[in-house]
């Protein structure tokens, strides 16, 4: 069983800026983040992918409502990545989950085998 705690959420301004971060308890998974919106029930179908990135910091991918704006990097020796988000927009806000899974494309594809608890991200315009 694989561990994820996420932090980093927090109450923004549109434009603003914020810095999640996720630790997995093991290494070599892929890990990555995905959102759900306010207003939608707790399933698993409505939960959009955001951004993923390999065990070792390769191949990363975006949701393309946030590239260039959001950027994911990977410290593999501490197994934890981060998710900077710029220019952050009222449509960015919801609970994002940190993830983790077999490679960063399965995850782009919302193929997770584990999942944080989430932290809230709130954008007001």
């Amino acid at each position: 069983q694989v561990q994820l705690a996420d932090s980093g959420g927090g109450l923004v301004q549109a434009g603003g800026s914020l810095r999640l971060s996720c630790t997995a308890s093991v290494s070599n998974y892929a890990m990555g983040w995905v959102r759900q919106g306010p207003g939608l029930e707790r399933v698993f179908a409505e939960r959009e992918f955001v951004a993923a990135i390999n065990w070792n910091g390769g191949l990363p991918y975006y949701a393309d409502s946030v590239k260039g704006r959001f950027v994911i990097s990977r410290d593999t020796a501490k197994n934890t990545i981060f998710l900077q988000m710029d220019s952050l927009k009222p449509e960015d806000t919801g609970v994002y989950y940190c993830t983790a899974g077999g490679n960063s494309y399965s995850l782009s594809r919302g193929d997770a085998s584990f999942w944080g608890q989430g932290t809230q991200v709130t954008v007001s315009a």
